[in-house]
């Protein structure tokens, strides 16, 4: 019993101390309150209406350079298939010529040389054909590889920094991108 009767006037000397202190400082009660509520107003309408706007436009330029990042993978890829693309047309010549050579063996054989000649080089001619064809092929589909990253490059950007891009900006842009392509 002792012991509440202490407890209590421990409570009863803080509530004074703090009557005595808030009457030292001017404290007005009402307008403490007031100001509190009021606060907690103002923070409720700044976390409603500008902090979630803001974290959703964070969110959704997250989302957007994540597909960005997986356009260059898939581009990586597209070059990486048209590489192996041509090294298979390189390698299907390669194998052709092969052929032509051995039949035009087998045949120079049996002939004279003068035949054996002209086989050998109807073969050159294929292969550098065939060569030729590869090289164009490959050279336009950098080319066409290129134009897009460049296109994709410019509206990642445009999308990432959210403005219009110039003509002038989207041209340096892909000159830069076909610079780093190149390289």
């Amino acid at each position: 019993m002792d012991q509440f009767i202490f407890i209590a006037a421990i409570v009863t000397d803080l509530v004074s101390t703090a009557r005595d202190t808030g009457r030292e400082f001017g404290v007005n009660w009402p307008h403490f309150i007031s100001q509190c509520l009021s606060f907690l107003i103002v923070a409720g309408l700044l976390y409603k209406f500008a902090y979630g706007p803001i974290l959703k436009v964070l969110e959704e330029r997250r989302e957007r350079i994540a597909e960005s990042l997986a356009n260059a993978e898939k581009i990586k890829q597209e070059l990486a298939s048209a590489q192996a693309k041509a090294q298979e047309i390189l390698q299907q010549a390669g194998s052709e010529a092969n052929r032509i050579i051995e039949e035009a063996r087998s045949v120079g054989q049996k002939e004279i040389e003068k035949a054996s000649q002209q086989a050998i080089a109807t073969a050159n001619e294929i292969i550098a054909r065939a060569k030729q064809a590869s090289e164009a092929e490959l050279v336009r589909m950098k080319a066409d590889l290129r134009s897009e990253v460049g296109r994709l490059v410019v509206e990642t950007t445009a999308k990432v920094t959210g403005k219009i891009l110039t003509s002038e900006d989207q041209q340096r842009l892909a000159e830069e991108t076909n610079r780093e392509l190149a390289a």
